[in-house]
């Protein structure tokens, strides 16, 4: 009893320390507030861009200087070095009239001196502490060197893998991809402020081409691509960021059932909205206006601050004084932004983000054995016909442009230091006992203009040398050799923002280096490289290995070796199903029953199925091959019903019936078998990464709850949970068929 009334007074105490905080930084923003002219609040819902190597957009910020100098800037993004940021800082708290300091932002999406694998691959560790130990590091580095804003994650969901900026999520589902997002929310709010984007649906891009407007149900877009938005904000994201894209024919910028209705009124956040990389601007060719019309309708949508454009800050006195935007509009947006620097410290060290100590040794060993393990858990293993692991001592032929070439580390980077990072070539000619055949084989692309666009002067070196003559020594290298291994795929400027791709192959001049090493008849082993996922159907039946790579990070060529050679067991599992070819597009697994199916691999003239290719993936969400093998039991429910405000558990046993020690994801689906309006034919509710040495069995539980059971009914505007049976799936991936029947009533 005592401890329970201790428990009490604690609570008490600590709400009443909030609620003072509170009513703190509310005196001293009202004190500030009170002061400022209407031009100085104008000037904190400014975020420009300023002169640097860093480009994450064609729209440049003129006379940046002058106007943090007046009091025109709330923050900044994309200053490189440590002494630009401290300066700009040093401008707005000495030169301006208030000394108000600026937030400083920069796309920390994987690391910013340690580089970890990107966020589709972060995605495929199903590793929550990974995940969020990933972010934490990310932005103690950052943080170091000024930064105090990411704008990061990118939590969309994203069914279309032509679209580019796939590698900037965590895949095609909204459970996973709010749980992937919520890591990170609490690893970067732990050091900086966070930015969960894009809201909304933006990953619905029409066709898979960047920018496109979407177009959809408010029943999908509410179960299917908006929960993963609230459970990232919910793990305490500072602020959140406006989509590109038009959503039903309302551009998100200029939404404000999105960021009103929605965000605000119904969900109840009160952190700061920030447009994307002028947004405002581009809303002119979405052809609402001009961009002080656009401006008007942006922060009358619930906008905070303006990124790039600056039509708040050439616009904002005539649009106030015209009754265009209220006056209590602006105080309210300039009030989240000051309150987002009080929240980080800044009124009280302008300075606290710059330390040229720490910044000097955030490229720790620690930080670098993180960054391989993640790789290490991210490498899903597609296809394996007994090739890997690679027996010792065995010569190896390694050809590929990717082999010999430093684009491990992807596109989103902004303190990158090639001399830090090997490559595989590197690695493997290092590592005792294996013997290694070099040859390149192949450009990336037979366009060499194209290839030099794509490689944004990262110093990707092109071969001179005749295509027929790399093929040849490369297929003398592989005749020489007892296998080989293919480093292919994409350069990393090949995926990310404007990078649509409308064929996910393989490259042509790649492809043809593919289909001489076929010829030889020699075991190939492919590793591929790539942002996305992409169509091999062909590579599938015609090679004996496959290894999806991703872009892997600082220590990518190291785990790779000991992924290849046995030393360490590949684990990760799919976030995005592999399209079996380009025309099945959109595909994934939590889809609707329709009323004629058919059963996979049989033909049936009135069903739903191409005649040509069959409906599943090549590879489905979730999957992936391990070293060992693994035997699942069936599920088990503690009990076949489940009641309002209770439990169930239901679990499985996993034994690892292989030689080898491994991790499993074991994944929990549920399917509502009947309902008021149609629903997925299973929805992931659950994953655990789990440890099982060779020969061993893990029981391996999930609670359920009504609320895994529940969805949004658009007709009754709230989240429902009917009564009825729902199959209980748990397995190694969404293809999986074990399942139990629970009945909630």
């Amino acid at each position: 009893m005592k401890k329970v009334f201790y428990c009490i007074l604690v609570c008490l105490s600590m709400a009443a320390c909030q609620s003072q905080k509170g009513s703190e930084m509310d005196r001293f923003v009202d004190g500030i507030m009170k002061k400022m002219t209407l031009e100085e609040k104008l000037g904190q819902l400014y975020l420009p861009t300023v002169p640097s190597e860093i480009v994450t957009g064609d729209v440049k910020c003129e006379n940046v200087i002058e106007d943090i100098r007046a009091g025109r800037v709330g923050g900044i993004l994309n200053a490189k070095s440590l002494d630009s940021k401290k300066e700009y800082q040093r401008l707005a708290v000495e030169e301006s009239r208030l000394g108000i300091p600026l937030l400083i932002g920069l796309d920390v999406i994987h690391g910013y001196r340690t580089i970890f694998p990107v966020p589709i691959a972060l995605g495929a560790t199903w590793d929550e502490e990974m995940v969020e130990t990933v972010a934490r590091i990310s932005a103690t580095e950052a943080s170091a060197e000024g930064i105090c804003w990411t704008f990061n994650p990118m939590v969309d969901v994203c069914r279309d893998p032509r679209w580019g900026r796939c590698v900037e999520g965590t895949g095609e589902d909204a459970y996973l991809n709010g749980m992937m997002g919520a890591a990170m929310v609490r690893g970067y709010e732990s050091q900086m402020m966070s930015c969960v984007k894009h809201f909304a649906i933006y990953g619905a891009a029409e066709g898979g081409r960047d920018y496109r407007e979407t177009d959809m149900s408010e029943s999908r877009m509410r179960n299917e691509y908006m929960p993963q938005y609230r459970m990232a904000l919910d793990a305490g994201s500072s602020s959140i960021m406006t989509s590109f894209n038009d959503i039903n024919g309302v551009p998100a910028t200029i939404n404000k059932w999105l960021f009103t209705d929605v965000l605000r009124e119904e969900w109840g956040y009160d952190g700061l909205c920030v447009a994307d990389y002028n947004a405002i601007g581009q809303l002119v060719n979405h052809g609402v206006g001009d961009v002080e019309e656009a401006t008007a309708l942006s922060f009358n949508a619930g906008l905070d601050m303006d990124m790039v454009t600056g039509g708040i800050i050439k616009y904002g006195e005539d649009l106030v004084k015209d009754g265009k935007i209220s006056k209590a509009r602006i105080d309210e947006a300039c009030r989240r932004v000051l309150e987002a620097k009080y929240k980080l410290g800044l009124f009280d060290d302008p300075y606290k983000f710059f330390d040229e100590a720490k910044a000097s040794k955030t490229l720790s060993d620690e930080n670098m054995a993180v960054s391989k393990q993640v790789a290490l858990e991210s490498f899903v293993l597609l296809k394996n016909d007994g090739v890997l692991p690679l027996k010792k001592g065995c010569r190896v032929a390694l050809v590929g442009p990717f082999a010999d070439a430093g684009e491990q580390c992807g596109g989103s980077w902004a303190a990158l230091d090639p001399k830090d990072h090997k490559s595989l070539k590197a690695v493997l000619e290092e590592t005792e006992g294996v013997d290694v055949i070099y040859a390149k084989g192949s450009n990336v692309l037979d366009d060499a203009d194209f290839e030099k666009l794509m490689d944004h002067k990262k110093g990707y070196k092109r071969d001179s040398r005749d295509a027929n003559v790399m093929i040849a020594e490369a297929v003398s290298a592989a005749s020489r050799a007892d296998v080989v291994v293919a480093a292919v795929g994409e350069l990393d400027n090949m995926t990310g923002e404007g990078m649509s791709r409308a064929n996910i192959v393989i490259p042509d001049a790649q492809h043809r280096l593919l289909e001489a090493l076929a010829k030889t008849g020699k075991p190939v082993v492919l590793v591929l490289f790539s942002g996305r996922p992409l169509v091999l159907e062909w590579e599938h039946r015609t090679f004996s290995g496959i290894l999806e790579a991703w872009y892997g990070g600082s220590r990518m060529s190291e785990a790779l070796a000991d992924v290849l050679l046995g030393e360490a067991n590949p684990s990760g599992k799919l976030t995005m199903s592999f399209p079996y070819a380009v025309g099945q597009i959109p595909v994934y697994y939590n889809m609707k029953p329709v009323g004629h199916p058919v059963d996979p691999g049989q033909y049936k003239k009135h069903a739903s199925h191409y005649i040509d290719i069959p409906n599943e993936p090549l590879y489905p969400f979730g999957y992936g091959l391990s070293y060992t093998t693994y035997e699942y039991s069936d599920v088990v429910l503690g009990s076949s019903s489940l009641k309002a405000g209770g439990k169930v558990t239901a679990y499985v046993t996993v034994k690892n019936t292989g030689s080898m020690d491994g991790d499993e994801i074991v994944q929990l689906y549920i399917r509502d078998l009947v309902s008021s309006e149609t629903r997925p034919i299973k929805e992931l509710k659950g994953f655990k990464r789990v440890h099982i040495p060779a020969g061993e069995s893990a029981k391996v539980e999930f609670e359920i709850t009504p609320d895994m059971l529940s969805w949004y009914y658009v007709l009754q505007h709230k989240q429902l949970t009917e009564p009825g049976e729902f199959e209980i799936i748990i397995g190694s991936s969404s293809d999986s068929v074990s399942m139990a029947t629970l009945k909630f009533e």
